[in-house]
């Protein structure tokens, strides 16, 4: 089903009252916060025009795990985080209550 197409049933659902069990929510929950790091990786990786290549060598990881972590194809540790915020030389952000998290990198001051 194309994007659109299943957005409008997702809609129609949605005003029908359908809700989803706790198990589904928290799946979702789950993937959009993997999905906003890798947006936010991205976009810090491209304004400082590296490559994956080159990101990977900042941050002591291989370019497959900076693809995966891009590609929201991975649950990255805290220590993992760690080294991302470093090599994209800013501080990452994430605040995460009940229903919603937010991802975001702040970009270090030139010194």
């Amino acid at each position: 089903m194309e994007h659109s197409r299943w957005k409008l049933a997702r809609e129609r659902e949605l005003a029908e009252g359908y809700t989803e069990s706790a198990e589904v929510q928290e799946e979702r929950q789950e993937h959009r916060l993997s999905m906003a790091l890798a947006k936010v990786v991205y976009d810090r990786r491209i304004e400082l025009g590296l490559s994956q290549t080159e990101l990977a060598a900042r941050t002591g990881l291989t370019q497959g795990k900076i693809s995966r972590i891009e590609g929201s194809d991975t649950v990255p540790t805290l220590p993992l985080l760690a080294k991302l915020a470093k090599g994209l030389d800013a501080s990452l952000n994430i605040a995460i209550d009940a229903d919603t998290a937010q991802v975001t990198l702040s970009a270090h001051r030139a010194a």
